[in-house]
């Protein structure tokens, strides 16, 4: 019944991840952390950084995570394949009547329309994660609860990544041993 469960709930998530892992984010943490609570917000953050650091999609490293969280192996084998079977069944779809009907004004306008929502969810993610990052489990908002260590590793990696133009890759690795070294 475990199984069916964690299969059922990352086919959904495969099914709406519109946009990319990424994009998912806010659907993958209602699934798991609010609906579920396989997982707190707290691991769901690290989890993301786990994710992003490790090559794969985002939403197939989360699901193969919390399926072995949950199931072990065999939880992480029907939680991926959950997550992979809707999107393997609508690329096919898709591919098929993109390559038939690509060249009608409504095919480009809707494909158009969903550029700014993809956009928006990435953002409501983004905005998400670093309030749990900066304030954890304090109230949101209130400066004199900031974690100013986290602010200033944040600040230091966004300087490194606007005027050096370093690979995110290094700047990922370097916010790593640096939390490594102060937490």
């Amino acid at each position: 019944m475990m199984y069916i469960k964690i299969f059922l709930s990352f086919v959904q998530i495969g099914l709406f991840s519109i946009g990319g892992g990424y994009a998912a984010l806010p659907l993958i943490e209602q699934i798991l952390v609010n609906q579920n609570h396989w997982i707190t917000m707290g691991q769901f953050t690290d989890l993301i950084t786990i994710a992003s650091m490790t090559p794969g999609p985002i939403a197939i490293n989360a699901s193969t995570f919390v399926g072995t969280k949950l199931g072990g192996i065999p939880g992480a084998i029907v939680a991926t394949i959950g997550c992979v079977t809707p999107s393997c069944i609508i690329v096919i779809t898709l591919a098929h009547f993109y390559y038939k009907y690509k060249n009608l004004k409504s095919v480009k306008k809707v494909l158009e329309t969903l550029r700014p929502v993809v956009v928006a969810l990435i953002g409501t993610a983004g905005v998400s994660i670093m309030s749990v990052a900066f304030w954890g489990n304090k109230e949101i908002g209130k400066l004199r609860d900031i974690n100013l260590t986290a602010l200033g590793i944040f600040l230091f990696c966004y300087i490194i990544f606007k005027k050096r133009k370093m690979n995110p890759i290094g700047i990922i690795i370097i916010s790593g041993l640096i939390g490594v070294i102060i937490y």
